[in-house]
């Protein structure tokens, strides 16, 4: 056990801390800061000791040179089962401390500001609190470490039960906790100033993609197993956005399967405005639809594909409210995400004992990366979005005001069908799939196999350019009046003479959205 007498508290992000040495007052213990953490905590009423009046020696270099001096370090780093170090602590007249309480200058947010200058974000390199944290954490068996307020309730609480001690076990975890910020603190500075370059007169700019690729992040749950029983997973997040921070309400426990499903699901349904749902399988969608209200957008891509619906994941752009859910149990579906559910939703939900539910909010873009044999991949997220006036029309006819509408939500669906990916559609809704095909003509055969609606007056939508006019001449063939694609094929002439032969309108993005 570490009783704890003596404390030291010094942060920058003081959420909880008044009401925190509130508690460590009560229970007598002496407590020492610096600069605005003892102006705050005498603002509170609470007693509390300068670093400069332990130390006799004043902060000095504007705040750089706080808490390290031997009076500080000396007393956190103490070994107390070693009398050598105990006779040194007597011989100088230096107090231990016991409880380190610190926390960093929020370097990553300083970096991050637009337009900020190199010396900003080397002032905001701190130094002694990571001097602080990493000797209270050396020493955690003698003196406890608190780096993340959320953890004040349960420290302070296992010290009103333990008479103002703290047990091997809670100064092991938190010396843990410590040494992992630190070590993820010193990779932000890393990376961040390995990212900088000179922008001219801009001044500085960081670099879309790290020097180096830098992945830690904590085991949130292990899983069953893989993609396969044979390999073993686990999911690694950190926070609570996305998918992979997604709050579960409901079922059996989540796949690896399922939540590679339900991310491709939920990114689908963030491209659109309106209400939105989409349908996956196998990270491929079998119907999309935008439509002005969530059970008509559910209803309308259920009729794309109801055969390969069975078995699949959704996701809704909106809250799930009551009568969408009671046409959802209609059908076999392994998981739902959306960001919230009605009580009516749950209640019904809830019926299907294995159904998985989440609950996930919008998470910011973050890199892309693959691992591939000795290394990985990363680039940049997929988050172009199209402007109508941007639209290229090649062809003698132009399209439509719907066949516009049309186009640009099969555009936004084909972004997120594996290539190569053929996405015939009608305004706000799927109408046939093609995925994952060696050539292009393939995916539209295999689309229009696959409608069980009239493609007859559809559009259609391409993530890449059609290398030859076979695939237009198909699509054509199946009663396809409008076609929405990259450009910038050597035979784009072709095409776009196929395309005027056949009466169709086809435009033009100049943007490709490739997804392997």
């Amino acid at each position: 056990m570490v009783k704890i007498q003596r404390a030291l508290l010094s942060v920058t992000d003081k959420t909880g801390l008044t009401e925190f040495a509130q508690v460590l007052a009560r229970l007598g213990v002496e407590l020492i800061s610096t600069g605005g953490t003892a102006r705050l905590l005498r603002e509170a009423g609470i007693a509390v000791r300068e670093v400069s009046d332990v130390t006799g020696f004043p902060e000095m270099l504007g705040g750089r040179v706080k808490t390290m001096h031997p009076r500080i370090t000396g007393g956190i780093l103490a070994v107390r089962s070693n009398q050598e170090h105990m006779n040194a602590l007597r011989r100088h007249d230096i107090a231990p401390i016991d409880l380190v309480v610190v926390n960093l200058y929020a370097f990553e947010k300083t970096a991050a500001k637009p337009g900020v200058a190199l010396e900003e974000i080397v002032e905001n390199i701190d130094i002694g609190g990571p001097t602080m944290i990493r000797s209270a954490a050396k020493n955690f068996a003698d003196v406890a470490v608190v780096t993340d307020p959320r953890d004040y309730a349960a420290v302070a609480a296992e010290m009103q039960t333990g008479g103002g001690c703290l047990s091997e076990a809670t100064c092991w975890r938190l010396a843990q906790k410590a040494f992992a910020l630190t070590a993820a603190y010193d990779r932000a500075i890393a990376n961040t100033l390995a990212n900088l370059h000179s922008s001219g007169e801009a001044g500085l700019a960081i670099e879309p993609l790290p020097a180096f690729l830098d992945i830690r992040t904590p085991r949130r749950m292990s899983l069953r197993y893989g993609e396969n029983p044979h390999q073993s997973a686990a999911l690694y997040a950190e926070g609570d956005a996305g998918v992979a921070g997604a709050r579960q309400l409901h079922g059996k426990e989540l796949s690896y399967n399922n939540l590679v499903d339900l991310d491709a699901a939920w990114q689908l349904t963030r491209e659109f405005e309106d209400p939105a749902c989409a349908i996956i399988k196998h990270t491929n969608p079998c119907g999309c639809a935008e439509q002005s209200t969530v059970l008509a957008a559910y209803r309308k891509a259920l009729a794309c594909d109801p055969v390969s619906a069975f078995g699949g994941v959704l996701a809704f752009n909106r809250p799930l409210d009551g009568e969408t859910a009671a046409a959802i149990t209609e059908l076999f579906v392994e998981a739902i995400a959306a960001p919230a559910y009605s009580d009516e939703a749950l209640e019904r939900l809830k019926t299907r004992k294995n159904l998985r539910l989440v609950e996930v909010s919008p998470a910011p873009s973050t890199l892309v990366v693959k691992s591939l044999s000795g290394g990985y991949l990363a680039q940049t997220e997929d988050c172009i979005t199209l402007d109508r006036k941007n639209l290229k029309v090649v062809t003698d006819r132009a399209p439509t005001q719907q066949e516009t509408s049309a186009l640009e939500f099969a555009w936004k669906v084909a972004k997120h069908v594996k290539s190569n990916a053929i996405v015939f559609a009608v305004a706000g809704q799927t109408v046939g799939v093609g995925a994952g095909q060696m050539s292009r003509v393939d995916s539209v055969k295999l689309a229009a196999s696959k409608a069980v609606l009239p493609l007859k007056g559809t559009v259609v939508g391409s993530d890449a350019f059609f290398p030859f006019p076979d695939g237009v001449e198909e699509l054509a063939r199946h009663g396809a009046t409008a076609v929405i694609q990259p450009g910038g094929s050597v035979r784009d002439a072709d095409v776009i003479a196929a395309a005027n032969r056949l009466n169709l309108a086809m435009v033009f993005t100049g943007i490709r959205h490739f997804r392997h």
